[in-house]
Formats: structure tokens, C-alpha cells, sequence
């Protein structure tokens, strides 16, 4: 089109915008790196995850055939569609501005695709089926150990596994922890928590929060998560993408920033939703 302006034409504003972009989408998603990460390419819009169950050994007798077993692997199919951010940006706006605009606007963008990406991955926590709590008590280190005991039992590793919570509820576990905040025999973990904040690990799992967990619809309620690598996914098809097109009428470049992904669960035993309600509003 005639009216598009090009990496070369527009190229400082192109360049300064695509790299404050993808920086800060990577600094700012959590839940990217803690789930399995596919990449859609060779056509389609869609991977097909084969899901292997689990098989068992038992004991043969001496001279005795061996029983055939059928391996028979069910598959999940995660469906990738577009998310997307438009602004325009005035020449004028752009010309008379103290400070980059084109670097904010990155920023911007980059932030509201990792804000996305965290909403659409903390949602799947709603669909596993061991659910601990009902959103009327607060959560504890008690509740984390016992939603460690439900993926142990499934013989999964502790070290690929994560605790995700959003800060009203995280502020519970730290208050227990600390004996609200003033526990004068504190182990190391609890005076970790007292100093930065940060809860560390707990039951050996990292104990992550995020705001990006949407409320349940009742003050002070959420549904966090204790799950395994492999419990979620996100399969990406297109990064983030920064695109922009000249409107000579309007003297002004319109930049659009879009991703295409798809997230989905991949093994529910492997993960453990957390109901719980915050002491806090």
C-alpha cells in the first residue's frame, strides 16, 4: 500500500519500538516460564500434544510369557488466535516530546501482551480438578504441603513444580509465616519473608505471585495454583510483533503491537487449584 510507512522509511522509531517491546514482555511474564512452551510453525494454528499414561511393571514367572500392553498415547490440541494493541502516534506528538515516546510505547505494549499472556495461563487454574479450599478460609503452609502431597503422589519431581498466588492471598502465607509479621523465634524462611518480602521456597517448591489472577467475582477471592511443568502450556506461533502504517491525512504513524498463542492444560492431575480467601481487601 501506498500509504505505509517501512522499516526503512520509519526505521529509529521501528527499531527502538520492537526492542523495548520484547524486553519487556520477557521481564514481565512469570507464568511463560513456568508452564511447557511449544512453538506452532509448518503451517496451521494448532499443536497436538501426545499425553502418554503411565504404564506398569509387574512380576513374570520363569518360562512364562510376558502379557502384551497397548500403548495407546490420548492427545491435546491447543488452538492459537491473535491478541493485539493499536495506538496512534502523531507526528507532533512524536516531534515535540520531551522524552522518547516511541520507547514508551514499547513499554506499553510489551507490558499489556505480558499482562495477557499471565491472565490467559492463571485462568487454567480454575479448571483442575483437586481443588483445596473454597474461598472462605485463608491459605497457609499447611495447605501448600498438602497440595505438594496430592502431585507427590503422582510421583512428580518438586523441583519442576511451582506455587502461584496472587499478592492479597501471598499476604496470608507471609502473615503465618511470621507469626503476623512480629515472630520473635522465626526460622530462615520467615525472616526471608520479613526482610524482602519474598516468600522463597516453600515444601521446596518457588512460591510466585502475580496480580494478574482475575478475583472470582467475591471480595477478596481468588484461585491460585501448585502445579508441575507439565501441568499448563503456551504455544506460540508469533512472538511479539510490532507493525506500523503511515496516515499521511492524519500526520501520523498507526503502531500495532500482536502476538498469536494458544495456552492449554495439558495434565490435570498435575496441578492443584487453591481456593482461598484474603484476610485483606
Amino acid at each position: 500500500m501506498a500509504n505505509e510507512s517501512t522499516s526503512s522509511t520509519l526505521s529509529e522509531l521501528y527499531t527502538e519500538i520492537v526492542a523495548e517491546a520484547q524486553f519487556v514482555a520477557s521481564e514481565k511474564s512469570i507464568m511463560r516460564n513456568l508452564v511447557k512452551n511449544y512453538a506452532i510453525s509448518g503451517g496451521g494454528k494448532a499443536v497436538e500434544v501426545p499425553v502418554y499414561a503411565n504404564v506398569s511393571a509387574s512380576a513374570v514367572a520363569e518360562a512364562t510369557d510376558l502379557a502384551n500392553t497397548a500403548i495407546n498415547p490420548s492427545s491435546v490440541t491447543i488452538t492459537a488466535s491473535e491478541v493485539g494493541v493499536m495506538t496512534t502516534l502523531t507526528d507532533l506528538a512524536r516531534n515535540s516530546a520531551p522524552r522518547n515516546v516511541a520507547g514508551d510505547i514499547g513499554k506499553l505494549f510489551g507490558e499489556a501482551l505480558a499482562r495477557k499472556q499471565d491472565a490467559d495461563l492463571t485462568a487454567l487454574f480454575d479448571g483442575f480438578s483437586t481443588v483445596i479450599g473454597d474461598g472462605t478460609a485463608v491459605v497457609s503452609s499447611a495447605i501448600i504441603f498438602q497440595a505438594l502431597s496430592t502431585l507427590r503422589e503422582n510421583a512428580l519431581n518438586v523441583d519442576e513444580c511451582a506455587v502461584v498466588l496472587h499478592p492479597k492471598i501471598a499476604y496470608d502465607l507471609k502473615a503465618g509465616l511470621t507469626n503476623t509479621f512480629a515472630n520473635a523465634n522465626a526460622n530462615d524462611l520467615a525472616n526471608e519473608a520479613l526482610r524482602s518480602g519474598f516468600v522463597g521456597r516453600l515444601a521446596g517448591m518457588p512460591v510466585f505471585e502475580t496480580s494478574n489472577i482475575a478475583n472470582t467475582g467475591t471480595a477478596g477471592d481468588y484461585k491460585g495454583g501448585v502445579f508441575h511443568k507439565d501441568a499448563l502450556a503456551i504455544a506460540m506461533m508469533q512472538d511479539v510483533k510490532i507493525e506500523t502504517q503511515r496516515d499521511a491525512s492524519l500526520r501520523a504513524d498507526e503502531i500495532v503491537a500482536t502476538s498469536v498463542y494458544g495456552v492449554g492444560e495439558i495434565h490435570d492431575s498435575y496441578g492443584v487449584e487453591l481456593h482461598s480467601d484474603s484476610s485483606i481487601q
